[in-house]
């Protein structure tokens, strides 16, 4: 009976007064956090597709931040309303969350922290388009415990910021509005290399959807398949990259024949960008 007073007791010293505590107050806390945080994740999103390309991934970059902004301000407000806030008590609390933490929650609490370490260290950002593992897509939306990518089949994934500790990352473009794209071809070796470069590098300039600040490679190497030619440009918008590299495709086609070269097989294989500033 004795424990069980005093373990009473150590409560209620922990929790303040029920009397004192306004759940009203509570509420109205997490009720406005929740109104910041869904104004933020609808209203940036909107400006960011409608207004400048160059704003675009500083909009979409600024709603995570927003959210664990607003997240870290709601609990420092409630936590002191709750409990009664002393040393002594924030050892306890500590202590138990670290109990709680280690043996239920420990891959989440990883994941939530790989979170909040992707936030600052910003290995990827809503816009961006990156590979983790076998999936490939643009960062549609940062939570707190996983990223969301769009695939090119339209596919949504979650994938768990916990990968942050243990898989390697790329990012095509790395916060820039564009990436390189790259379109494949593979020719038999008897024709004029200097004639097919001109031609690749004249269907990339001539692309509607071609960033003409950056550069345009026209690159080649004799492989088992053939004299493979990799012709690397960046579009003006990263969401283009696909018509692109059709486009790069379609058109180089017909300038390889044009040109007198003849392809050895139909590998159109092309590699949306590795690398992006």
């Amino acid at each position: 009976m004795a424990t069980a007073g005093e373990g009473a007791k150590k409560a209620s010293k922990l929790l303040n007064d029920l009397q004192d505590i306004s759940f009203t107050k509570i509420g109205l806390i997490l009720a406005g956090t929740w109104l910041v945080v869904l104004i933020a994740r609808t209203l940036l999103p909107y400006l960011a597709e409608r207004g400048p390309s160059r704003m675009r991934l500083f909009l979409l970059g600024g709603v995570p931040i927003i959210r664990l902004l607003m997240l870290v301000l709601a609990i420092l407000w409630v936590i002191p309303i709750i409990f009664n806030i002393t040393l002594q008590n924030f050892l306890v609390i500590s202590g138990a969350l670290g109990v709680a933490i280690g043996f239920a929650f420990k891959d989440y609490a990883s994941s939530v922290i790989a979170g909040v370490v992707a936030i600052f260290e910003r290995p990827y950002r809503p816009g961006d388009w990156v590979r983790i593992g076998d999936d490939y897509g643009e960062v549609r939306a940062v939570g707190m415990r996983a990223l969301e990518i769009c695939t090119p089949a339209d596919d949504i994934v979650h994938i768990p910021h916990g990968k942050l500790w243990e898989s390697n990352i790329a990012n095509s473009n790395d916060g820039a509005r564009t990436l390189m794209c790259v379109a494949s071809f593979y020719l038999r070796p008897d024709h004029d290399a200097a004639r097919v470069r001109c031609a690749l590098r004249d269907v990339a300039m001539t692309s509607a959807y071609l960033e003409y600040a950056r550069p345009v490679l026209v690159m080649l190497a004799e492989t088992p398949l053939g004299t493979h030619y990799q012709l690397k440009a960046y579009p003006f918008d990263m969401r283009d990259q696909f018509h692109f590299i059709s486009d790069l495709t379609t058109r180089g086609k017909l300038a390889i024949a044009e040109a007198g070269a003849i392809e050895t097989q139909a590998i159109g294989s092309v590699d949306a960008a590795k690398i992006g500033t």
